[in-house]
């Protein structure tokens, strides 16, 4: 267990450890469907009329780059499960409210740490239009035209695969500074910097258990994209429980 002066400790965990939040979470969203459920029909149709809207108005580019951006904004939009879960963890079932009006959320700590996501996805947008502008002097209108560029050229795969690389470094690393402090920040003692830095040194004490985490999240999320955000209804509030398991076992504040 690591210990850092004025910080919460740091436990240990193992590489089955995520599949273990997984279970927990899914256990959780059986103990409150409807709110949960519902908070995640919110967030599904949210995101599919965001992704229609730049589709229909030929920002086709766009689209994947906010199905992309989804994975790093996405831990401050869960602050609904983790309420869940924090009742669920005290023995009471949380209501429509709880789920979602989360007062502790409303607060300049938590408006913080989501400027610094929404400043993350700002600067992941602009990396993927000069990755997009450097591959093609070409503009692509429609998904048939840039699908076929992406796939069918050789400067489209490596387009893909540069922006990948540089996606998922800015991904993670936002995954580093959030995994443990926007589930903390619903503790109204707990501040941003302190709850940025634990979240690190969980990451830092546990690399391997928490890239294999990140990687179960994306991959959901990213399938959850794929059904026209249809599985996100399941998936988001499934994985926001789990998120705030995966914060309990990491630290002991609690």
């Amino acid at each position: 267990m690591d210990t850092t002066l004025g910080l919460p400790a740091i436990r240990t965990i193992t590489l089955a450890t995520p599949f273990g939040w997984l279970a927990d979470g899914w256990r959780d969203l059986l103990k409150a469907p409807g709110p949960l459920l519902l908070y995640g029909l919110v967030v599904a149709v949210a995101s599919f009329a965001l992704c229609y809207g730049v589709y229909v108005t030929n920002g086709t580019f766009w689209v994947l780059t906010l199905t992309i951006g989804f994975v790093i904004i996405a831990p401050i939009l869960a602050m609904g499960p983790y309420e869940a879960g924090r009742r669920i963890d005290r023995g009471e079932r949380p209501t429509l409210g709880q789920v979602f009006f989360v007062r502790s959320a409303f607060r300049q700590d938590v408006a913080y740490l989501s400027l610094l996501l929404v400043l993350l996805y700002f600067l992941w947008s602009r990396v993927a239009q000069i990755v997009y502008g450097l591959s093609t002097y070409q503009i692509h209108r429609d998904v048939d035209s840039l699908v076929a560029f992406a796939v069918g050229t050789s400067e489209g795969r490596a387009m893909l695969l540069t922006g990948s690389v540089i996606g998922g470094v800015i991904a993670f690393v936002t995954y580093a500074l959030v995994v443990v402090s926007a589930p903390m920040l619903l503790k109204p003692e707990s501040n941003v910097f302190a709850a940025v830095a634990t979240s690190v040194r969980a990451v830092n004490a546990n690399f391997f258990p928490l890239l294999l985490w990140a990687v179960i999240i994306t991959l959901l999320l990213l399938l959850s994209a794929a059904t026209g955000f249809l599985a996100l209804v399941v998936v988001f509030p499934w994985l926001g429980l789990a998120s705030w398991r995966a914060y309990r076992s990491l630290t002991d504040d609690h």
